[in-house]
């Protein structure tokens, strides 16, 4: 006969087997739906996916405590498996995301497909928490139990919701393969929008550095209009800083040049003269280019060239007056370059 401590122990490592195999499952869905979500536009599926990897990551989570409380003193052999399988799991998921991007012929399919997998993912996930369940409930232990109801919900709600997107993305499919009426935008996906919001966060993190040294740097000629024309050369219309710039007649542009970075200057002459090449346009460009007081000047504000000015001498603050009179001409810099210059 198997005495009572010996069934509590032989449930216990099988409790902790189970769940051991359904973190190593959370760990590789992480890894999948990262992937998924990076190729995925804006919408209702890449909202679902995002809702369900910050569950995924709190499913992993409380797998993980449980399992501490259940095996905290886990001995060596133990802790190697657990290591081993989740390791298994996330190389799966790794190696399968080159081909959710290759796969299909359109992003459309990709997305459809994606979401295919997805739905059988959340089958074998319910039947892991289901079974990881009944065990739990047949050897006496609630508190598992109850944690696997909990993610199977999840994962349940997660399949309807997937379930539910399958007529809309197959529509796509159809619009894109049959209709040739394509919908997949890749400016929308989840890697597009990651890295437009680290070059925010560069220019941000630029522009700073720019205000805290600008009373101390030193102009530096042709480095600004070396940027501008490396930036137009790679730009469309809505890479420049006039709106509309397509859509706008010469006279148009050329009012709004004013108000322009010397950098800005520099990348709309490159972007013209690819496109359409205006005379007067170039030409106004032309007139309005010329080094900055200092590098920098023209990402500041007039506060902070007001600041600037109080510590420069008498030659500096008059290239300010005659750069700002030329460009953006701002009442609130001029007013303080004359005032500086007239205390000197």
């Amino acid at each position: 006969m198997i005495s009572g401590t010996e069934k509590r122990e032989r449930a216990e490592r099988k409790l902790v087997q189970f769940l051991d195999e359904a973190h190593a499952s959370e760990l590789g869905l992480t890894r999948v739906l990262q992937s998924q979500i990076a190729m995925t536009p804006t919408g209702s599926y890449r909202t679902a996916l995002e809702r369900h990897l910050r569950e995924t990551r709190s499913h992993a989570d409380r797998v993980q405590r449980r399992l501490a409380e259940l095996d905290g003193g886990r001995g060596v052999v133990g802790t190697g498996v657990a290591l081993a399988e989740g390791a298994v799991a996330q190389v799966l998921a790794l190696s399968k995301t080159p081909f959710d991007l290759l796969r299909g012929t359109g992003g459309e399919e990709k997305i459809l497909k994606n979401a295919k997998d997805a739905c059988a993912t959340e089958a074998l996930e319910i039947a892991t928490y289901t079974a990881i369940e009944h065990l739990a409930r047949q050897v006496g232990d609630d508190a598992t139990a109850q944690l696997a109801a909990s993610i199977r919900s999840d994962e349940e709600a997660m399949l309807e919701r997937v379930r539910g997107e399958l007529p809309a993305l197959t529509a796509a499919v159809v619009g894109a393969e049959v209709l040739d009426e394509p919908s997949y935008d890749v400016s929308r996906t989840g890697a597009a929008q990651t890295a437009k919001k680290a070059a925010r966060s560069t220019r941000s993190a630029a522009r700073k550095t720019t205000r805290q040294t600008a009373t101390k740097a030193r102009s530096v000629p042709g480095a600004a209009r070396a940027e501008g024309t490396a930036r137009g050369a790679v730009a469309s219309a809505d890479d420049l800083p006039i709106a509309r710039y397509d859509a706008l007649t010469a006279t148009e542009i050329t009012g709004k040049l004013a108000d322009l970075s010397q950098v800005q200057l520099s990348q709309v002459a490159t972007y013209e003269r690819k496109k359409e090449n205006r005379a007067t346009v170039l030409s106004r460009i032309d007139g309005l280019r010329g080094d900055e007081p200092w590098t920098g000047y023209d990402e500041l504000n007039v506060d902070e060239i007001r600041a600037a000015l109080a510590d420069a001498d008498d030659e500096r603050t008059a290239k300010v007056r005659a750069y700002e009179r030329s460009h953006k001409n701002r009442a609130g810099v001029l007013a303080a370059a004359e005032r500086e210059l007239a205390t000197a």
